[in-house]
């Protein structure tokens, strides 16, 4: 991706600051999914690195990355896999407890959301600590997929989530870095 994509896309993202708390910059990318450009390249960007591959799976992790992995599934003519929080699901499920920067929570997804052998890809707006991330892959390895890669638009690398996710053997795609929290 070249600099002035790169630059586009980050001035599309609105930075709100000590949201949730003070000394948080908190990158809403609500801004980004209204602006029809921004939202189309970012989906185009996100699935760049997997065009031409066979990926049977695209995991959404909740909530803003259901709005960007069906777009990606959608490019992709993969099938969509909501990641939820515990309790949100109708169906039987398997589920894994997770770390958050202050505590623990767990996810979950529909048994047979997934197959044995299927590639996945985990898709979400933000990666920070890799909390959410890491649980979601291991939840997915769980049950047997093959997780092939993970995207997201931001990257907060201060916070090291791409890096515990790379750790597990996971290729990671960003499209923008911020630095600080």
């Amino acid at each position: 991706m070249d600099k002035n994509t790169t630059s586009e896309l980050a001035a599309s993202i609105r930075s709100i600051p000590d949201y949730p708390k003070p000394g948080i910059i908190f990158r809403d990318i609500t801004t980004l999914l209204g602006n029809p450009r921004a939202f189309r390249r970012a989906v185009d960007e996100l699935v760049q690195p997997y065009a031409g591959t066979k990926i049977d799976k695209i995991a959404g992790m909740e909530a803003r990355g259901f709005i960007l992995g069906g777009a990606v599934a959608h490019q992709l003519s993969s099938g969509f896999v909501p990641i939820r929080k515990k309790g949100k699901l109708p169906h039987e499920t398997v589920r894994i407890a997770y770390s958050l920067e202050y505590g623990v929570d767990e996810m979950e997804m529909h048994r047979d959301a997934v197959q044995p052998g299927e590639k996945v890809i985990l898709v979400d707006d933000l990666i920070a600590t890799g909390g959410t991330a890491v649980g979601a892959t291991k939840l997915l390895r769980q049950i047997g997929a093959e997780v092939v890669g993970a995207c997201f638009v931001i990257d907060l690398p201060d916070l090291g989530g791409r890096k515990k996710l790379e750790e597990l053997g996971v290729v990671v795609h960003t499209l923008v870095e911020f630095s600080g929290h």
